[in-house]
């Protein structure tokens, strides 16, 4: 009998041992298994903000192939989409997300700016009331601010753009789109006051330069505004302000302004060169 008791003890060491290497190697795979969560979390977050958006469109559909139930994964696709100007696609993608028992109100904002890139903004304002007003988001106020310009309800894009503009800290976007839409409205100084404030806070924002000019031209203020500019940015906006002038019917100053504008980019201005030959062609 002490021969197979010492069998049995064996058999029953190793049996605890082999346990011990099943539990031990559970224990390494759920482990390893948080890892690989956080370091995907971190290419996700990567690819939705410093990748190449062509990229990151690859890596989500291809992610989001493998794990079809993972709605983050569809989320990181719908943005990736928008922001490689796939807007149809985004708009599709995030219809799907919405759609999820999982989805959130800021899965709806994203949804509703999607449809404003497509110019549906019908949906996008149905889709901006499911949004609960607690939800108050940078955002959120500032698709609400487009789709109230849209239906020209003005005093409700202001209150939606004063809103936006505290509660971010990089609000020249926003400002900008504020100054176009009192532009639009021939509330001029209005308009030059925000493109001025959206440049302070970005300096590089050509687009606020741009319709800073525009503004000053529109009621005959032919100079330059004292903002930082790059050569070419110069260049570029003596031109705006030409066609901006000829449109005022002021054809000669527009014409010398052309011709600055030629004669300030470093490069050949093409564009310039051929709205003064148009001009000329005229008489």
């Amino acid at each position: 009998m002490r021969p197979m008791i010492r069998i049995t003890a064996v058999m029953s060491v190793a049996l605890a041992l082999a346990a011990c290497d099943q539990t031990g190697s559970a224990e390494v795979e759920r482990a390893l298994d948080g890892v690989n969560v956080i370091d995907e979390t971190n290419l996700s977050q990567i690819m939705l903000t410093s990748a190449d958006p062509d990229e990151a469109v690859a890596y989500f559909r291809r992610s989001s192939a493998e794990n079809p139930d993972r709605i983050d994964l569809r989320r990181g696709l719908a943005s990736s989409l928008v922001r490689a100007g796939q807007y149809t696609q985004g708009v599709a993608t995030w219809r799907e997300v919405v759609a999820s028992d999982e989805a959130t109100d800021e899965d709806r904002v994203e949804y509703a700016g999607a449809l404003i890139r497509t110019n549906d903004w019908d949906a996008a304002e149905a889709q901006l009331d499911t949004v609960p007003p607690t939800h108050e988001t940078y955002q959120r106020y500032r698709l609400e601010a487009m789709v109230a310009d849209s239906n020209r309800e003005w005093t409700r894009a202001d209150s939606f753009y004063e809103t936006a503009v505290g509660l971010t800290t990089t609000p020249a976007g926003v400002l900008n789109n504020w100054g176009y839409s009192k532009l639009t409205r021939g509330d001029h100084a209005a308009a030059e006051r925000l493109f001025a404030e959206a440049i302070r806070y970005d300096p590089d924002l050509f687009t606020a330069k741009n319709n800073l000019v525009l503004a000053r031209a529109s009621r005959g203020q032919y100079t330059l505004p004292l903002v930082e500019m790059t050569q070419v940015e110069r260049a570029q906006l003596l031109h705006t302000m030409a066609l901006a002038a000829i449109r005022r019917g002021d054809v000669d100053i527009g014409r010398g302004l052309l011709e600055d504008a030629i004669d300030t980019n470093p490069q050949h201005f093409e564009a310039a060169v051929q709205a003064l030959r148009t001009l000329e062609a005229q008489g």
